[in-house]
């Protein structure tokens, strides 16, 4: 997967609509919603046998996610070349959200993608996110964004 492919399925307007949904979901619950996509995973971490799952994990803990108030962040991460979602939730939420939830958003993150519908894919899953953190993590009080909104492209 080159980076002008990525560029492609992800162009700078998609990214900004991504980062536009994820904004308006941390309006709207205590949560925190990152979203990141990889091209695909480095020949090293091929080697080494390294999983989508696996590299999700990763990116939660270099990115953060994990670092919340409340341990409600989620990450939405996709592996463009698999075109692979996973999404990794910090204990907060993930014990108020089954794993066939999450798989059913990545299920059908992943179908709008292999139509090739990037933007409507990654906006549709946020929102799907968010209507989750919506029911588990009502708004209760203003809270500042702890994570930022923009979409990480890796």
């Amino acid at each position: 997967m080159t980076r002008w492919r990525l560029n492609s399925a992800f162009s700078r307007r998609s990214l900004l609509a991504i980062a536009q949904a994820v904004h308006e979901s941390h309006q709207s619950h205590v949560g925190q919603v990152r979203f990141a996509v990889e091209g695909a995973l480095h020949s090293a971490a091929l080697l080494k046998g390294k999983s989508a799952r696996e590299r999700a994990i990763e990116v939660f803990s270099d990115l953060r996610v994990w670092d919340t108030e409340h341990n409600n962040g989620v990450l939405i991460y996709l592996l463009l070349a698999d075109r692979d979602v996973e999404i990794v939730a910090d204990r907060g939420i993930n014990a108020r959200v089954s794993a066939c939830e999450w798989e059913a958003i990545c299920r059908e993150m992943e179908s709008e993608f292999r139509r090739g519908r990037y933007e409507a894919g990654a906006v549709g899953g946020v929102r799907t996110v968010t209507e989750l953190l919506v029911r588990h993590f009502p708004v209760t009080r203003f809270q500042a964004d702890e994570l930022p909104s923009s979409p990480t492209v890796l």
